[in-house]
């Protein structure tokens, strides 16, 4: 057989994109992850109606072919809500893990790899953030400085950050003594250059699955402030305005409270089963036993 006959190797996501596929969980997860980041995207296009709007003669109505998921105390259209809603549930998540990923991944790889003393700083850093509860940290931050998305997203990504250190710091310390770190620097290699070239390439696996896992968390935690009236400032649509709206009005109308939950936990399930899908691609021992 030719070497042009020969099937091309997959790179490195299309390695990924396989094995989810082929795990009906992953593929799952991986379907809803992107309904629910399209219909962000598209907010403008999918929802029918301005989510702010009033039509106070058409207040809490049911579903129907002019309103899917019914009208709030307002007469506000809840299906545009939803949708409009989730952009604000991405707008906080995204921002807030990945800069928690950048910030623990540069303190937990120096920890790692740098002197005890500065490695036990940091661990003390990341212990006195943790603390404090992240809920009631969360609302302490946003009584003294009012509610708003941005202060949302400041607090979870700074109570986020020790996850993040932690997990890459002990990674770091557990690959600074493996051969071919000890060969780079034996060959005289820069401790930038074995931080940026060997051992980042080695941890980003394990924190794009824990991102997965953490990205319900967010938003639930957004839309719990949300809901206790400390998050995003009204009207602006927010799954957690929606559940609290649907909780004062639950004896009038059961559709405001089912229509604020309904993404919650679709979005808790959708990225947990592709961090589970994910983990199990990250994983070599695992990968090798879905391989079979």
């Amino acid at each position: 057989m030719t070497d042009a006959s020969l099937p091309k190797p997959r790179s490195e996501l299309g390695e990924i994109l396989y094995h989810l596929v082929r795990d009906p969980l992953g593929l799952a997860g991986l379907i809803i992850v992107l309904a629910i980041l399209a219909s962000a995207v598209l907010a403008p296009w999918i929802a029918p109606y301005d989510p702010v709007a009033l039509n106070v003669p058409d207040r809490l109505q049911g579903p129907s072919a002019a309103h899917l998921m019914g009208t709030d105390q307002l007469g506000r259209d809840t299906f545009s809500r939803v949708i409009w809603g989730g952009r604000v549930a991405l707008q906080v998540a995204l921002p807030t893990i990945g800069g928690a990923i950048f910030f623990g991944l540069l303190l937990g790889m120096i920890a790692g790899y740098g002197p005890r003393w500065l490695d036990n700083l940091i661990v003390l850093l990341f212990d006195t953030i943790r603390s404090f509860p992240t809920v009631m940290f969360a609302l302490a931050v946003v009584a003294l400085v009012g509610p708003s998305l941005n202060t949302v997203i400041l607090v979870i990504m700074v109570t986020s950050i020790p996850t993040y250190g932690r997990v890459v710091r002990t990674l770091t310390q557990s690959l600074r003594e493996a051969e071919f770190i000890t060969a780079e620097r034996a060959l005289g290699a820069s401790t930038a250059r074995i931080m940026g070239v060997h051992l980042l390439p080695n941890v980003l696996g394990p924190l794009a699955v824990l991102a997965a896992m953490d990205i319900p968390t967010v938003v639930g935690l957004e839309a719990g402030l949300s809901f206790l009236g400390m998050g995003v400032k009204p009207p602006t649509p927010s799954w957690g305005s929606l559940l609290n709206d649907g909780y004062n009005l639950i004896r009038n109308t059961p559709w405001l409270i089912i229509a604020g939950g309904i993404p919650l936990i679709l979005t808790t399930v959708g990225f947990t089963f592709l961090g589970e899908a994910l983990r199990d691609v990250v994983d070599p021992k695992l990968r090798g036993k879905g391989g079979k």
